[in-house]
């Protein structure tokens, strides 16, 4: 009987521990968040003496008052969606594109070109920094919207490793049964391959928006200007993170 009471004992404990580690990470996602809108509820005179974990002595609103009443906020919501909008659009198009091209036609040196899109993925940004920077001030994009769409458009090649890994689930004969119906390559891409890569399409879209409104790097760094702010947050993906979820598992396992 000892040894079963050992045992049970040990599973409480690594139970307990796994609570408490839960519990913890809780936390530390929750504090600033609770940090920050105590801040936001205090006068500025009560952020100065009171500690920042302490209830707001006196409520006030006047600090969302003049968040809402300030006219950049609404114009870093449209440069945001802007932005957004268009990054993510020209992410998609290109993005399937080539995925498709990639997965269904073979080519000279395509090995080559797989293996430098992988590399481009590995290579740090910071690294290639400077040059990009010169890059977007010498073709007459620095300090304005078109910056980031850019760079956001350009420098990510994550979707093509989801596009890449969705197609490789759909059926080769799907592609010769519409061709020897007389469909051509671009009536097969756009009413047959494209509508299939909806789940794929949805997470790329909500990963993109995730990471360009939550960036503050590269809005701040091209884009100097008060008109052209950008508006962060992460709302989008607390509604939306089981589709992430589902999209990204869609093409995860090949059949």
């Amino acid at each position: 009987m000892k040894p079963v009471r050992s045992h049970s004992a040990r599973a409480v404990l690594t139970q307990l521990l796994k609570q408490l580690i839960c519990i913890a990470m809780v936390v530390i996602v929750i504090l600033p968040i609770l940090l920050t809108l105590f801040a936001s509820l205090k006068t500025k005179g009560d952020m100065v003496t009171s500690s920042p974990l302490a209830l707001p002595p006196q409520v006030t609103l006047e600090n969302f008052k003049e968040v809402f009443g300030n006219k950049y906020l609404l114009i870093g919501f449209r440069n945001t969606i802007v932005i957004m909008a268009v990054s993510i659009f020209f992410n998609i198009l290109l993005g399937t594109i080539t995925a498709f091209v990639i997965e269904r036609f073979q080519f000279r040196f395509k090995k080559v070109v797989v293996g430098l899109f992988f590399i481009g993925m590995l290579v740090p940004t910071f690294v290639t920094e400077i040059a990009r920077f010169k890059i977007i001030n010498g073709i007459g994009l620095y300090n304005t919207i078109g910056a980031p769409i850019v760079i956001y458009v350009a420098s990510d090649l994550m979707q093509l490793y989801i596009y890449r890994q969705f197609l490789s689930t759909l059926p080769v004969s799907l592609d010769e049964s519409a061709l020897m119906d007389g469909c051509g390559y671009f009536q097969l891409f756009t009413r047959i391959i494209f509508p299939l890569l909806a789940p794929a399409t949805a997470t790329v879209a909500i990963i993109k928006a995730i990471t360009i409104i939550n960036d503050m790097y590269i809005p701040y760094l091209y884009m100097p200007k008060n008109k052209l702010r950008t508006l962060p947050t992460i709302l989008i993906y607390v509604f939306f993170q089981r589709y992430i979820l589902s999209g990204v598992a869609a093409g995860a396992v090949k059949e």
